[in-house]
């Protein structure tokens, strides 16, 4: 049960390019977003879809494959864990963040 602690999975539609960024340590990052649906009917009958947005960040190798074979509208299937994290921002707000970091990609659909 330990491997069930704090792991997400989702199968989603990237909603922009990912943002490759090569840091000075020399490590590799993609952050990018991701859609997922839900839907349902609603007490009138009519189906309804509600989109969720999702912020998957991704190092390393991981965003090697992410800068070479991964684009807008593409869907793809993540798995990693939840982190949440604070900074201030230029005006000197606490801003919070809670973002997916992607242990694995599975690339989905045609090609």
């Amino acid at each position: 049960m330990t491997t069930l602690r704090n792991k997400v999975q989702l199968i989603g539609n990237l909603g922009q390019d990912p943002e490759i960024l090569n840091l000075d340590s020399g490590k590799k990052l993609a952050k990018f977003t991701i859609a997922t649906n839900d839907e349902y009917k609603n007490a009138q009958g009519e189906r309804v879809t509600n989109t969720q947005w999702h912020t998957i960040v991704a190092w390393g190798k991981t965003a090697e494959i992410i800068e070479k074979y991964v684009n807008k509208g593409e869907q793809v299937a993540i798995e990693g864990k939840l982190t949440s994290r604070t900074y201030e921002d230029t005006h000197g707000i606490k801003r919070y963040i809670t973002e997916i970091v992607c242990s694995e990609l599975l690339m989905l659909g045609k090609k």
